[in-house]
C-alpha cells in the first residue's frame, strides 16, 4: 500500500529501543506502547501521519516487538541507521520521513511536503526538525542557520542558536548507501556527514514536543493530555 498525498512516499516509525530509563515499565511493555492520554505513544504518531496523508507506515521494532505487531496489526523490524537500512526494501520512495517512537509531538507532518520534494530533487540528503532544548538536554545537538543544519562545533556565525533534534527527519536513500542492512549502525554520524557536505536542511518546531524518556515525564504528559485533550 502506498501514500497518495505524498506521491507514494512511506513514513517510518522507529520503535526498537529498549527503554532502559523507563524500567520497570518497559520490562514487559515496549516503550512505544506506553500510554499517554488514553492511547499508546505510537498510536499518536500513526494518527497524525495518516491525517497528513501517509497510509503506508513501516515500523522498525525489536524489544518485545511482537506486542507491537499484535497491537497494531503488523510492522517491520537495529540501532537507528541500521534499522532504517534494513527496512529500505519495504520503502518504495527515494525520500521518506522517519519519526522516533518514544516522543510525543503535535508537529504537523503535512509540513514535510516541501522538504520531501526538495530532497527528491537531489538537493539534500536530510531534513531535520529541531526543537527548543529541554531541561534535561540544555546544550542541544545542532545549529540551525538560515534553514541549514550544521554541526554545533563548527557554526559559521557568532553565538549561533543551538537546538535539539526532535527525532523527526526526512531522509534520502542516498544517506544510507554505505550502511549495511542487518548491522547495528548509529544515525548521528550519517547526519553529521550530511551537514559537513552541505546536504542537511532543517526547521524549528516551536509547538508541543516531549522526549518521553523517564517514568516521571510519561506521567506528567499523561496527566496533561487527559486534562487538556
Amino acid at each position: 500500500m502506498s501514500v497518495r498525498g505524498f506521491n507514494g512516499a512511506t513514513a517510518m516509525i522507529l520503535a526498537a529501543g529498549r527503554g532502559e530509563r523507563m524500567r520497570p515499565l518497559t520490562d514487559h511493555t515496549p516503550k512505544p506502547l506506553l500510554q499517554v492520554g488514553g492511547k499508546p505513544l505510537i498510536v499518536w504518531h500513526i494518527e497524525r501521519l495518516r491525517a497528513a496523508g501517509f497510509n503506508h507506515i513501516v515500523i522498525n521494532h525489536a524489544h518485545l516487538g511482537q506486542q507491537i505487531e499484535d497491537t497494531l496489526g503488523n510492522g517491520a523490524a537495529l540501532e537507528t541507521a541500521g534499522g532504517i537500512a534494513t527496512a529500505l526494501p519495504l520503502i518504495e520512495s527515494e525520500v521518506f520521513p522517519v519519526v522516533n517512537g518514544d516522543i510525543y509531538t503535535e508537529f504537523d507532518f503535512s509540513r514535510l511536503a516541501e522538504p520531501m520534494a526538495r530532497l527528491a530533487a537531489g538537493q539534500d540528503w536530510a531534513h531535520l526538525v529541531l526543537v527548543d532544548n529541554p531541561p534535561h538536554h540544555p546544550n542541544g545537538d545542532f545549529v540551525l542557520e538560515a534553514g541549514r543544519v550544521v554541526n554545533s562545533d563548527v557554526p559559521t556565525t557568532p553565538n549561533p542558536a543551538r537546538f535539539t533534534f526532535s527525532g523527526i527527519g526526512v531522509y534520502h536513500r542516498a544517506l544510507f548507501a554505505h550502511t549495511e542492512a542487518g548491522v547495528k549502525a548509529p544515525l548521528v554520524p550519517l547526519l553529521r556527514l550530511a551537514m559537513d557536505t552541505g546536504r542537511a536542511s532543517g526547521e524549528h518546531h516551536a509547538g508541543r514536543w516531549v522526549d518521553v524518556g523517564t517514568p516521571e515525564r510519561l506521567q506528567q504528559l499523561d496527566e496533561s493530555l487527559r486534562h487538556h485533550v
